[in-house]
């Protein structure tokens, strides 16, 4: 039986090829996405280590520009200096800092550009940095950057750089370029070193530290030290040994990676389950063409068992191959990775390829699993057939009773999962979320399983089309498709399952873009946004600025402020009055805005109601400074997205201020005449031409907040035309089988006058039937758990209401057409080149 089934497997090799090939796409994604991240966590894990080599304990602390953060004071570090087994204590602080390309764009993605202090020892040297040209910033005037920001922006040791932080730009000399292990740097971002008194009064203030490194000396422990340290250090702070600190980050650098290795391998695992139909299909046709075969072995002798084993065998001898050649391509799946993230502006350090036994054990064990699995099925029914009756026919064909028990199971399960995504719509919240993410495998279950008995009637209602348009071509196409519904459903279940998840996530990514998109239109008046790059608060000489420029007829801050109200916290934004109805649309319930110029607040209706306030109440309040006063209702509006429930005067937000510098996320400008290239200009020259400031009009507004989505339905899609790729393998192997199943047929209707043209349209007609009819299957259960997921989000996003992209469904269907006519090249050609006569003679 061995021999039999390694013969049957080079008997078959170009029917296998297909099955060979769906399998080693998915491995190749398996054992690509383990490697890639396993790689990545190697690396960046060694990185981290590497740059605590020389530290002993490390000292974190939350120190910013107020006083409940005062950080690690210059007498403090001179204690732990002090101590016995201290070789050196350097402080450290670090903040934003953004350097220009030559175009004057940011270099860097915001986030990650940083500025932090040189701290040298005696010998002039800071461990943390080795330079390549220059040296360090040793006084206020110069700064040095890292080789990687020095490059894109073209400097050289002693010219000068224009550097923003949070306030106006800056002119420093380049002192130096170096290259560091700094995560931000590897990550895409940049790093600018200034002298200590200049970095500690652009973040914190002088004499101030954010951080701490502290080396040992020879010998000593480093948790001697720590136990040394930790009563010296202030309540704010943290400390733990350098190799805890490693650790912790090699930590989260690993749980970093476990959700870009849990959403590939889903994909992944959506593609294998998709590659299990064809698996299924092409194992039930082989083993249909051999059942004259396998009843002869088992006339002579052979058990069900035998006979059943011999197919699993074939089964995972064509997995293994698969797995192998997978398991390469995955190699280069995950170089190739690498090498992307790297274009895209991502420094990975430099590795080897970590190949883990892990890797390697799931990518076979996966391939040849999924092979034996979907073989599984075909093997138990080749394994039942009765000797006599096999050889009497060579198409055995499923009991009607088989047929009823499968759909009244298929229709089962199917109303259980529409009752579930019913459900969860109707509940709505993380609860309903999941509720539709169980009712959604149930009815995909439900429906992969009825999908034989939808072909008959789905098909049946374009048949009259097809026959008007194409005549007996479209008729014997469409009578084809049905011929074996358990193939057909099969066949087109593979598409259905990529079409559903690729229409789902679109109907639920059009949907929330255009809430979010109405959103902001709905919310907004001004013409500009300006905000931090890096997100951080803009600094208030950014607001002065902005009020001189020419062309401004309006501006207004969105500035945080925090206050107590019966024991209550409550966010408010801190506004120009007077102008902040000009910059956002703001709907007045009772009261007027006007209330805000003598000092009155206003608030949210939803907020008043939820407290039982109304316009003229006066609110005993507890400010962020600790300091209490009343405040009075002026006025109650409906709420805007962009805004904090209460809306007070900037200058009683400046009163009560714990921070040196004003939270100012964004200044929302009005310009006369509307955006244009000149006004725009003239904020930006306002700003001194700041290369970390954000201008954005409106429509950079809506983009910022809808691009996210439309990338990560860029990136869906991406990772869904595997699936759909193994989809269209699974139509080329259906009609490549039915082909040579009805060589006879063929041979008899060529006799019969029907030219090798008409053959042609006939395979391309039922190609295109049968992917049409898994994409109508696919697209319809996608749009109704695009809805279901909707609703359950409907209730945090303001505006909600059913989008669904007709375009992009007519596309989809279109493709699906498109994979049809492509998917039937091959079959239809050989259909067409088959010789009649022999054809005829074919059993």
């Amino acid at each position: 039986m061995f021999r039999t089934a390694l013969r049957n497997v080079l008997a078959h090799k170009a029917r296998l090829l297909m099955t060979v090939l769906a399998v080693m796409l998915g491995v190749a994604f398996v054992s690509g996405t383990l490697v890639f991240t396993d790689t990545l966590g190697n690396a960046f894990g060694k990185q981290s280590a590497k740059s605590y080599d020389n530290v002993a304990v490390s000292v974190e602390t939350y120190a910013g520009n107020d006083e409940k953060t005062p950080g690690i004071d210059e007498a403090t570090l001179e204690k732990i200096r002090g101590l016995d087994g201290v070789a050196s204590a350097t402080g450290r602080v670090n903040g934003f800092a953004g350097v220009a390309d030559p175009d004057g764009k940011l270099i860097g993605n915001g986030w990650s550009n940083t500025g932090a202090n040189f701290a040298p020892g005696k010998d002039g040297k800071d461990a943390s940095y080795v330079f390549t040209d220059g040296s360090g910033p040793a006084k206020n005037g110069s700064v040095a950057l890292d080789k990687d920001t020095a490059s894109k922006g073209e400097y050289r040791v002693g010219d000068p750089v224009r550097v923003a932080t949070n306030g106006p730009v800056k002119e420093y000399t380049l002192s130096g370029i170096f290259t560091t292990e700094d995560g931000a740097v590897n990550a895409g971002g940049s790093l600018v070193l200034f002298d200590t008194a200049t970095a500690q009064k652009l973040y914190l203030k002088p004499g101030v530290f954010q951080n701490a490194t502290v080396s040992a000396a020879g010998g000593v422990s480093d948790q001697k030290l720590l136990d040394a340290i930790e009563p010296l250090l202030p309540e704010d702070a943290t400390a733990q040994t350098g190799k805890a600190l490693a650790d912790q980050q090699a930590k989260d650098i690993e749980n970093g990676m476990a959700g870009l290795n849990g959403m590939l391998l889903a994909f992944a695992g959506i593609a294998l389950f998709v590659g299990i139909f064809l698996i299924a299909n092409t194992f039930t046709m082989l083993i249909a063409q051999r059942t004259r075969e396998l009843a002869l072995m088992r006339a002579i002798g052979a058990t069900r068992r035998q006979v059943k084993r011999s197919v699993l065998l074939e089964a995972a001898v064509v997995g293994t191959l698969a797995s192998v050649i997978g398991f390469a391509l995955g190699l280069g799946l995950a170089t190739g990775l690498r090498s992307a993230m790297g274009l895209l502006g991502g420094k990975i350090p430099a590795g080897p390829l970590v190949v883990s036994p892990t890797a390697v054990l799931s990518a076979f064990a996966v391939g040849i699993l999924i092979t034996v699995l979907a073989a599984w099925l075909p093997a138990r029914r080749a394994a039942k057939i009765a000797p006599v009756a096999a050889m009497s026919s060579v198409h055995a064909t499923a009991s009607t009773k088989s047929l009823v028990v499968r759909n009244s199971i298929g229709g089962v399960i199917a109303l259980l999962g529409a009752a579930g995504i019913v459900g969860g719509a109707a509940a709505g919240g993380t609860p309903g979320r999941q509720l539709v993410a169980g009712g959604a495998f149930f009815a995909l279950i439900g429906v992969i399983i009825l999908i034989p008995l939808l072909s008959r009637p789905v098909i049946a209602l374009v048949r009259p089309l097809l026959k008007k348009l194409f005549g007996v071509s479209g008729k014997l196409a469409s009578q084809n498709a049905v011929r074996n519904p358990r193939r057909t459903g099969a066949t087109a279940s593979a598409l259905a399952i990529g079409l559903t998840l690729v229409t789902g996530i679109s109907v639920l990514g059009v949907t929330l873009g255009q809430a979010i998109d109405k959103m902001t239109t709905d919310n907004i008046k001004a013409d500009y946004m300006v905000s931090m790059a890096s997100g951080d608060s803009l600094d208030e000489s950014a607001l002065t600025a902005l009020a001189k420029a020419d062309g401004v007829s309006a501006l207004s801050p969105q500035q945080a402020a925090w206050f107590e109200v019966d024991g209550e916290s409550h966010s408010a934004s801190g506004v120009t009055p007077g102008d902040v109805e000009e910059v956002f649309s703001l709907t007045t319930v009772s009261g007027s805005l006007g209330s805000l110029k003598d000092g009155q607040v206003a608030v949210g209706s939803k907020t008043a109601k939820s407290n039982g306030w109304k316009t003229g109440d006066t609110l005993p309040v507890k400010f962020d400074d600790e300091k209490k006063g009343e405040l009075k209702v002026g006025a109650l509006y409906e709420e805007n997205e962009f805004l904090s429930p209460f809306l007070i005067p900037k200058e009683l937000a400046d009163e009560h201020s714990t921070s040196t510098r004003p939270e100012i996320r964004e200044i929302w400008i009005k310009a006369d005449g509307g955006a244009s290239k000149a006004n725009e200009q003239s904020i930006v020259d306002a700003l001194g031409d700041n290369p970390a400031m954000s201008v954005m009009d409106r429509q950079d507004i809506r983009d910022m907040f809808g691009g996210f989505i439309n990338t990560a339905l860029n990136i869906m899609y991406g990772l869904l035309a595997m699936a759909l790729l193994i989809a269209v393998l699974g139509v080329v192997n259906t009609l490549a089988m039915s082909v040579f199943e009805r060589q006879q047929e063929i041979g008899m209707l060529r006799a019969i006058g029907l030219d090798r043209g008409r053959v042609k349209r006939m395979i391309r007609l039922e190609a295109v039937v049968i992917s049409l009819f898994g994409a109508v299957i696919g697209v319809g259960l996608g749009v109704f758990l695009g809805w279901a997921i909707g609703r359950t989000l409907s209730a945090d996003i303001p505006g909600y209401a059913l989008v669904i992209p007709w375009d992009r469904l007519g596309l989809f269907l279109l493709l699906a057409a498109l994979v049809g006519v492509l998917a039937s090249l091959w079959p239809a050609r050989s259909a067409a080149k088959l010789n009649m006569l022999t054809a005829i003679k074919t059993e």
